[in-house]
């Protein structure tokens, strides 16, 4: 019995054995299968049509002038293989010159120069292919704005147009600004014939700040000189202001007066304006006529040229108000800065710096001078003819130059006695003309039936000269009255030339 129990003991735990053999038998074939696929990777097969993907970028609508810039930069390489980009421009207008810049770059750029469409294919490479996409850029032109009636409430002119070669707003008829007027930069604002454009006082101004790059302009729809009046300003407000602004063809006719200018200034209403990096040019008259009371209250970098008359012509009371940086040469009627005659005076002495580029001043009549009145080296009067200055009781004259730069009194068109001289009646002792070089005058008697270039007349008046070229008087050189006095060594110390009457003539 305790055999056979052992036998049987024997043959149930065999029983699981043999089932595990069986599982094992039918599984193993399927794990060494799963053991060689692991073991042995298939390599990866990859189309390469579909690993680069050429993107152009949308469609754009710009207008013409308007920089178009094109963007490759969502292109790729899906194994982020390098790519290499070219652009090619398919189709433009058939009067357009454009071309691309850096047509091999992923970001280049051009500017449309003619209403239309330009089409444009991106070719992208990469070492596992290439593909191609197209972009159409259409390029048109905003029509501009007719301004026809005053401004009579707060107003702003913005860029509308991307070229800046044509009008943002045209004015059809004569108008009033009776408020403010703000102008952005870029801003083209074209006038029609014979059109004007008045700032009034009481509630009107003009703030007008362009930038270096996008100027404001004022022009004539027909790009020629004298189509359109100009502006004239009468304001009085101190914000008016005008940087980085074009002023061209004005003068069609008179804008005060007699006189044509492409912008007038009103001396009864004292008005005033800041004028920076401002160009007046192509105007049949003056660019900027500043009648008596009127003020510059900033003067800078300023240029002027091609104008039928001179540049500028203004009262002495802003002459101060002129930097030598602003030029006044270049094709004008006159290259000169023109002064009406009138004077200066008040309790602080005032400078003429005179200009880099040489521009003389040119005095159009009596010239008086009741403050301290100082020339810089190099400074160059001109005098219109018969002109005179009178250095008054209470004024001075300081005018000292260099060897190197010395400062000129002389006759608009430089011929003997052309104009009457200077007349000297104060005793401030800074009255001085030193490295000077005095011409021409003497054209008419100056005082006490004399004539000469420089008379000091009057108890107790007196001026040193020295170092200074005396010459081409009608009458004398100097002429000294009874009463008043110069330098002892007025002979010797200066040079005399071609003079009429005796160099030097002192009363006694």
């Amino acid at each position: 019995m305790k055999q056979k129990n052992v036998l049987q003991n024997l043959r149930v735990q065999a029983m699981p054995f043999a089932k595990k053999s069986v599982i094992a038998s039918l599984f193993a074939p399927l794990l060494l299968l799963m053991l060689t696929m692991t073991g042995c990777k298939k390599e990866e097969i990859v189309d390469p049509t579909l690993t680069v993907t050429a993107k152009a970028g949308a469609d754009q609508s710009v207008q013409v002038g308007q920089q178009v810039s094109l963007d490759a930069s969502e292109s790729s390489d899906a194994q982020g293989k390098p790519l290499t980009v070219e652009w090619k421009l398919l189709r433009k207008p058939a009067k357009s010159t454009v071309t691309l810049s850096n047509a091999s770059s992923f970001k280049p750029t051009f500017t449309p120069d003619e209403v239309g469409e330009y089409e444009l294919e991106l070719t992208v490479s990469s070492a596992n292919g290439k593909s191609t996409d197209k972009v159409l850029v259409t390029a048109s032109v905003a029509e501009p704005l007719a301004i026809t009636a005053n401004i009579t409430v707060k107003t702003n002119l913005t860029d509308r147009v991307v070229n800046p070669d044509l009008p943002d707003y045209i004015v059809t008829k004569s108008i009033d600004v009776n408020n403010e007027l703000t102008i952005a930069p870029g801003v083209v604002i074209a006038f029609e014939r014979d059109v004007r454009m008045n700032i009034n006082d009481n509630g009107g101004l003009i703030i007008a700040k362009g930038e270096a790059n996008r100027k404001i302009k004022f022009v004539g729809v027909q790009k020629t000189k004298g189509y359109w009046v100009g502006i004239s300003l009468y304001s009085g407000s101190n914000a008016n202001l005008m940087e980085y602004v074009e002023i061209m063809h004005a003068g069609s006719r008179t804008i005060f007066s007699t006189t044509k200018s492409a912008l007038f200034m009103s001396g009864g209403s004292k008005a005033q304006i800041a004028l920076k990096n401002t160009l007046f040019s192509q105007n049949d008259g003056y660019g900027i006529y500043a009648y008596d009371g009127s003020i510059l209250r900033e003067f800078s970098q300023n240029a002027f040229s091609n104008n039928t008359e001179a540049g500028i012509m203004l009262t002495a009371e802003n002459v101060a108000k002129l930097d030598a940086a602003s030029t006044f040469k270049g094709g004008n009627g006159r290259d000169v800065v023109e002064v009406t005659a009138s004077g200066i005076k008040g309790k602080e002495e005032i400078t003429w710096a005179g200009f880099a580029d040489k521009t003389p001043y040119r005095l159009m009549g009596e010239f008086t001078v009741n403050t301290g009145w100082k020339l810089n080296p190099g400074v160059i009067l001109e005098m219109n003819r018969d002109a005179v200055i009178r250095i008054n009781t209470d004024g001075y004259i300081l005018a000292k130059g260099t060897a190197a730069e010395k400062i000129v009194f002389n006759g608009a068109n430089n011929t003997a006695a052309y104009w009457r001289g200077l007349i000297c009646y104060s005793a401030d002792p800074k009255n001085l003309l030193e490295q000077v070089e005095f011409k021409n005058a003497g054209s008419a008697a100056i005082v006490s039936g004399k004539r000469a270039n420089v008379a000091i007349h009057g108890n107790r008046a007196t001026m040193t000269i020295k170092n200074t070229v005396i010459s081409g008087s009608g009458g004398y050189g100097v002429f000294v009255s009874y009463g008043a006095s110069a330098n002892a060594d007025l002979i010797t110390a200066n040079t005399f030339d071609k003079n009429q009457e005796s160099n030097v003539l002192i009363e006694k």
